[in-house]
């Protein structure tokens, strides 16, 4: 196996990782935007110590001044600031998916 080869997996783990995290924390929407703040605090600061707590702070800040749901901005703006693009369309697909199933079936 190439390095570049390695390299994709990994970035190919990590971004599945993205999706995963997200998907737990979008899981919890029934409370709204604002009810899964706390737990995407816990699971992206503490748990996997993506970001610092300052950053979430602003990333709050920022997510409540830009139209939409405070939880879809905020998870794109954290997937972006981890893994650039790619961690933005994982995060914010991982934080939509639990919503659309629900609908869906519904």
């Amino acid at each position: 196996m190439t390095a570049a080869t390695m390299k994709q997996e990994d970035d190919k783990k990590f971004l599945l990782e993205i999706f995963i995290t997200f998907f737990k924390i979008g899981s919890f929407m029934f409370g709204g935007g604002y009810a899964m703040l706390p737990i995407m605090e816990r699971e992206i600061i503490e748990k996997k110590k993506w970001i610092e707590r300052e950053l979430i702070v602003d990333t709050y800040a920022l997510s409540q001044s830009m139209p939409g749901v405070i939880a879809i901005n905020s998870s794109t703006f954290i997937g972006y600031k981890i893994a650039g693009r790619k961690g933005a369309l994982a995060a914010t697909a991982g934080i939509l998916t639990p919503s659309f199933l629900i609908i869906t079936i519904i």
